[in-house]
């Protein structure tokens, strides 16, 4: 009798090599239509680009090759194919493109149109076919009141669609307000000045684009071009002055201009006079996504109706919101109770990430708990299960990856929104919702946000010490914990550069007030003990040195025999 398969203690991973996955991916025979080719080759040649990326989804990757070489041939420019993305498909990979010297990013497939910081994008959704008789006779019948306020919103890719429905519905209906879906994105400059001048403008008689100024408001004024981007750079050199490129976490300047901006987003719409968000219902034009799930925890208290061009069916949403908020209210008692936070990158791509970041240490700051700093590309229940001191995640992403399903990971993941309404004391749970992290800036705010002081008197009873519903433990509270010996300890641990604050008795999270040192004190193993003066010193021994399938002493004894 013999077994069958591979064995658990000899595999020599033959079948995972050799195992096939299937990746909907399918070729197209109509590129030029689907892909836009044409206005696409209209954007290169009006902006001068010289190097693009192009940054397609899994779904469209079988023409990714097909559809550079269109490019190529019809533009003569460098086209880049951006490979796997760092973060999810629908953010712009700047970082990527940033690799090959991209000066223009075409976007293909689903977005979540989150505003970018340093490249201009263009936009091709990729139109898919629905059926514009049929969904305006699904329409009429959900909506039989000529006088409904109704929003029409779509995924991307029927946006074309969507300005036809619209145009055709207003013809018998009052009260119709469409969605705009920006097809560029041009905020590359948002952090810095607004005077940006237009690509076609000429250069200055002192060789640059922006003559007169000094070197922080000719980069801010830069128009972007390659050779101008070139000589602005030069003439910083040669006055050996320190200023550079603007980062993205610089302070914002142009508030009034970001502010109308962000407001607005990649997908927005203006309300009549009269008519509150409230009163609204809500068409959608798609699939069930990840855009339908945000717009249905934005917009919660509308009710929403969604048609599917592909199984051509048109129905009420009957999603339990209330039920997925109080999912995400669940997870904020868990941060109430949480004393060491992990700030996780979720994106590079969207502008303000590193003011938001900036602004979330501070809010965790301010209410005396802890806070760290990660960087793990994609998520994973087994990478965020590495980090056992983190009480709780906070996620920085776009607002369609934000919502992040936490059951099955070790430690729970809010967004930012979530953080503050668990941290601030004026902050309370209405049911409104926030998943565009822009709209927390300070400088963006208009609810005259402040930040919480380390001690207040009157400080919230959830702070008091109280025995928590979630873990059932008792829970001193961050401020009575913290108060003013965290401030010594802020100081002292800024100028440690090793662990060596510790004795029998006491660890080094009494003395320092560390989250981290409490759990390492709590923990049954803490690591191999150092028995320092009880163990006699061994030699020093040198290494062995080489790769290990012939080491150099290996090789000489091979020679010795020979």
């Amino acid at each position: 009798m013999s077994a069958n398969g591979p064995t658990t203690f000899a595999d020599d991973g033959k079948d995972v090599i050799e195992r096939q996955l299937e990746v909907k991916s399918e070729k197209h025979k109509n590129i030029t239509e689907l892909y836009e080719i044409d206005r696409t080759v209209t954007r290169i040649a009006e902006g001068g680009y010289k190097r693009i990326a192009l940054q397609f989804p899994d779904e469209f990757l079988a023409d990714a090759a097909a559809v550079a070489r269109v490019l190529v041939e019809r533009t003569g420019q460098d086209i880049f194919i951006l490979a796997d993305t760092s973060y999810g498909s629908c953010c712009v990979d700047e970082v990527a493109a940033e690799h090959v010297n991209a000066d223009l990013i075409v976007h293909y497939g689903r977005s979540c149109l989150s505003p970018t910081s340093r490249l201009p994008v263009l936009y091709v959704f990729g139109q898919q076919s629905v059926d514009l008789e049929h969904c305006q006779n699904e329409f009429r019948m959900l909506f039989p009141d000529k006088t409904t306020p109704v929003i029409i919103m779509c995924d991307v890719e029927y946006s074309y669609a969507a300005e036809t429905l619209t145009a055709e519905l207003l013809k018998t209906y009052q009260r119709i307000i469409p969605t705009i879906i920006q097809t560029e994105s041009k905020l590359q400059s948002t952090l810095g000045s607004s005077s940006c001048c237009s690509r076609d403008q000429t250069k200055s008689s002192n060789g640059g684009c922006c003559g007169g100024v000094t070197n922080m408001e000719k980069i801010d004024s830069c128009c972007g071009k390659n050779d101008c981007k070139e000589e602005i750079e030069e003439e910083i050199e040669e006055d050996d002055e320190e200023e550079g490129i603007l980062p993205p976490s610089a302070p914002i300047e142009n508030v009034d201009a970001l502010k109308e901006e962000m407001k607005r987003g990649g997908r927005y719409f203006e309300l009549p006079e009269n008519i509150a968000i409230e009163d609204c219902s809500i068409f959608f034009i798609g699939k069930e996504s990840l855009t339908l799930t945000n717009i249905l925890m934005v917009h919660n208290k509308c009710p929403l109706y969604t048609y599917d061009p592909k199984t051509m069916m048109a129905r009420k949403e009957s999603v339990q919101v209330n039920r997925m908020l109080m999912k995400r209210y669940f997870l904020v008692q868990k941060a109430k109770d949480a004393d060491t936070f992990g700030i996780v990158v979720g994106t590079l791509g969207v502008a303000s990430y590193l003011n938001i970041i900036d602004h979330l240490k501070k809010v965790i700051k301010a209410s005396g708990r802890k806070s760290y700093f990660f960087v793990m590309g994609k998520l994973n229940v087994a990478k965020m299960a590495n980090f056992m001191e983190i009480d709780c995640y906070v996620l920085v992403s776009c607002p369609e990856n934000s919502l992040i399903d936490s059951k099955e990971f070790y430690r729970p993941i809010i967004t930012p929104f979530e953080l503050e309404i668990a941290l601030i004391r004026d902050m309370e749970w209405t049911g409104n919702y926030i998943t565009d992290f822009s709209k927390l800036l300070p400088q963006l705010r208009s609810d005259d946000f402040t930040y919480d002081e380390e001690k207040d008197e009157n400080a919230s009873s959830d702070e008091e010490p109280h025995f928590s519903m979630i873990t059932g433990q008792y829970k001193s509270g961050p401020f009575h914990r913290a108060g003013g010996a965290a401030k010594d300890g802020e100081v002292l641990t800024s100028t440690l550069t090793d662990l060596t604050l510790r004795n029998k008795e006491t660890s080094i999270s009494m003395l320092l007030n560390s989250t981290a040192g409490e759990y390492l004190k709590n923990r049954t193993y803490q690591g191999l003990e150092a028995n320092i003066g009880e163990d006699d010193a061994a030699d020093v021994l040198e290494g062995l040195s080489g790769i290990a399938r012939g080491y150099v002493y290996e090789k000489n004894e091979d020679e010795d025999d020979k």
